[in-house]
């Protein structure tokens, strides 16, 4: 009978911690899934800001291999502009060079034309000579008819002819001069005429050279706003990183701490199961009555401490010292497990005169602190400062200290224990029995 009611107990205790592990690790693993979730979410957002700022890079990467080139052709403009400047300071050194020949050209066609004018007046008079002696054929005979001698006739005749060669030289002089006065003039403006051809065409080269430098200034001009743009827009993304950087961090470091934690909840569990065990074999073995499960884990912040019937109410209570019970005493017969009625730490674990082995729980809800009172137990098997959650076996219901019969004395405080019991408040109003 012994070994079924050891198994009996040994099987409830399993069924009964692997709910309360189950629905704690089942707590856990939701809140470890949703640090998971949010760094996926972060990673997802760090990629796609990675991918922008990729993105950001190449378009500065572009416009500066833009603006190299425009760079370059803006010195190739610089110099054409400058050697086109040359040209044209060359050109019209020569139009200056051509007009002061027009200059001196000028001053020796005056001279030809005095020339020319001093001839003329001289061809004017031989012609008026040759009217007035009635024409060349009798001026010619009166010149072989006057003469005295043959001798004479030879020389009348050379000085004929020295006149008649000197006319004729006149007017070839005439023709050459008025022909190389044509020539020059036609020469000289031919040539200003090409020198200023080239420079009006040097002058629209530079203009033009002018206007795509300042296209081109334009051009550098707007791409380098966009690079500016794509820089702040790369350096906010950069900085969202950053940021995005540390919450991943900070999820990691969240996420390794809740994996220590379910790892250490684990731990704690199978260990308070190996206690609960070698206890409920040793009292089955023992003949020490009876078995009793754990009470059954309840909604809400805390839960009854142990199963049993109540056998003295809060309030007053004639046999007490003070005429006043600060507590629910719960009485059963029997190994009676004494659980945690919530989360909390354990404050106080010691055996007290008065209380027995007594345990104290402090518990934190919503930023309100309650404490709890265990007392007259049978054994303890929590210390002070250990953690402790809602329905973990912390002990086994006994008689220690100054009581009558196997209970448990359990009390209930809105903020700390008090000698004066000023905070205690009746545990109904907090658990249902």
């Amino acid at each position: 009978m012994k070994r079924r009611s050891l198994l009996s107990i040994t099987l409830a205790s399993v069924l009964g911690i692997g709910s309360v592990l189950a629905y704690q690790s089942d707590a856990f693993a939701s809140k470890l899934s949703d640090l998971q979730n949010q760094k996926k979410n972060v990673e997802s957002k760090s990629s796609t800001i990675k991918s922008d700022i990729n993105e950001k890079d190449e378009g500065i990467k572009e416009i500066q291999g833009k603006q190299n080139t425009l760079e370059n052709e803006l010195a190739s403009l610089d110099i054409k502009i400058a050697t086109t400047d040359e040209q044209i300071q060359e050109k019209q050194q020569q139009i200056k060079e051509a007009q002061q020949a027009i200059d001196k050209l000028k001053t020796e066609i005056s001279v030809l034309k005095k020339r020319i004018e001093e001839r003329n007046q001289l061809l004017d008079q031989r012609a008026r000579a040759i009217q007035t002696n009635g024409g060349s054929s009798v001026n010619f005979l009166d010149v072989i008819l006057g003469s005295d001698s043959f001798a004479d006739l030879l020389d009348r005749m050379s000085a004929v002819t020295t006149l008649v060669n000197a006319d004729k030289q006149i007017i070839e002089e005439q023709k050459k001069d008025q022909a190389e006065l044509e020539k020059k003039q036609a020469d000289v403006e031919k040539k200003l005429k090409t020198l200023e051809e080239m420079q009006a065409k040097l002058q629209s080269m530079k203009i033009e050279m002018n206007q795509q430098k300042a296209r081109k200034n334009q051009i550098m001009k707007e791409l380098g706003k966009q690079k500016k743009q794509l820089e702040n827009d790369k350096l906010s993304l950069e900085e969202e990183q950053s940021i995005l950087s540390a919450q991943k961090s900070a999820i990691e470091k969240a996420i390794k701490l809740e994996k220590d934690r379910i790892a250490e909840q684990e731990r704690l569990e199978k260990q308070r199961q190996r206690q609960r065990q070698q206890q409920q074999s040793q009292h089955s073995y023992s003949g020490g009555g009876s078995s009793s499960d754990t009470p059954p884990v309840s909604s809400g912040s805390f839960m009854r401490p142990a199963q049993g019937y109540i056998s003295s109410e809060f309030g007053n209570r004639s046999f007490d010292a003070d005429g006043f019970h600060s507590g629910i005493d719960i009485a059963k017969g029997g190994t009676v497990p004494i659980v945690a009625a919530g989360d909390g730490v354990v404050t106080r674990s010691y055996f007290s005169s008065s209380y027995g082995n007594a345990i104290f729980i402090t518990h934190s809800v919503n930023g309100q602190i309650y404490t709890t009172v265990y007392a007259h137990m049978s054994s303890r098997l929590v210390g002070d400062s250990t953690p402790v959650h809602k329905g973990q076996i912390i002990g086994y219901m006994g008689s220690t200290g100054q009581a009558y019969g196997q209970h448990l004395h359990f009390e209930f405080y809105v903020g700390p224990w008090t000698a004066s019991h000023s905070n205690a408040v009746n545990p109904r109003n907090y658990i249902s029995f």
